[in-house]
């Protein structure tokens, strides 16, 4: 008899995240409570102080992180790493103009050598391409496995990096969060991520149909969703969002030229976003959406779902 595997129980963390300034705008220390890894975070006004931070003359990693001048939908990212990450940083931080939050990973116990940083740079920028979520500046693309390690070094640096990916999407850089996947069945129809199975919809009265799904805190319209084209009604906030979708690719005109299609999967920051760009006109997606049976609006699958409603 074969004894069943029982499913590894998920913990909860507590991540510390102290304002140095007493101001959320100021430079910031995150960590995992009893971990010894610190993330130093500043943005170009508070850098300076940053520089003057006794953690950053030790050997570590660093980060700078901001819009892409030459793509609005994606940020920018350069990586390195250094003996002493504040000389380094500031040439790289002088030599680039895109960057809007600056990033320096250590530790506490300063227990990280050269070969554990070179290891993390690489690491960090492969994880990074294979997220898709930033433009890399850096020129090349070190190989991790080349960056050899004892075998305890690399399992205790695998481990730092987990935790990285806990810290860094709480402080604003989600350079390493995976973009949901959406595949398709033997059938052809879409796979669903495994968190996610509701299809949210929007069937306008011109014959326009889209759909989405909600994934962590992203609003993905799907590849094939229509658009509407040409009303002339969609809202200033909104219309830069469109024109950079259609330059981008991700919105192509349809064969007879009368809507736009969805050319890939594209997350939206939230549903109304989302609705803007699919009616063409401002829009509150939490009524617009519905789901695919038709029964609920995305409000009112959210308060079925928290248990607010009273009705359920």
């Amino acid at each position: 008899m074969i004894a069943a595997l029982e499913t590894p129980e998920v913990f909860g963390r507590s991540i510390q995240l102290f304002l140095v300034d007493g101001s959320p705008n100021g430079l910031m220390i995150a960590s995992i409570h009893g971990w010894t890894g610190s993330i130093l975070l500043s943005n170009q006004s508070n850098f300076g102080r940053l520089l003057a931070r006794h953690e950053v003359d030790r050997t570590g990693v660093y980060i700078l992180y901001g819009p892409d001048p030459e793509n609005p939908l994606k940020m920018r990212t350069y990586i390195g790493e250094a003996d002493s990450v504040r000389e380094r940083i500031a040439q790289s931080a002088g030599a680039r103009a895109f960057w809007e939050h600056a990033v320096v990973i250590t530790t506490s116990d300063e227990a990280l050598t050269k070969g554990h940083v070179r290891y993390l740079e690489a690491r960090l920028i492969e994880m990074a391409k294979a997220a898709g979520r930033v433009q890399l500046d850096n020129g090349q693309a070190p190989d991790a496995e080349r960056r050899r390690l004892p075998e305890a070094d690399r399992a205790n640096m695998e481990a730092f990096l987990a935790n990285l990916r806990v810290v860094l999407p709480t402080i604003g850089l989600d350079l390493l969060k995976p973009r949901p996947q959406l595949t398709q069945s033997s059938a052809g129809e879409v796979v669903t991520p495994s968190n996610s199975d509701v299809v949210f919809e929007i069937v306008h009265r011109s014959g326009v149909k889209a759909s989405a799904i909600e994934v962590d805190d992203e609003f993905i319209v799907r590849s094939g969703s229509e658009a509407r084209k040409d009303t002339q009604n969609v809202g200033r906030g909104y219309q830069g969002l469109k024109d950079e979708l259609i330059a981008q690719g991700v919105l192509a005109t349809s064969f007879d030229g009368s809507k736009f299609i969805f050319a890939r999967d594209f997350g939206f920051s939230s549903p109304s976003a989302a609705a803007a760009v699919v009616l063409d006109r401002n829009a509150n997606g939490r009524i617009e959406w519905k789901t695919a049976d038709g029964r609920w609006t995305y409000h009112q699958w959210q308060e079925r779902r928290s248990g607010l409603d009273p009705e359920q």
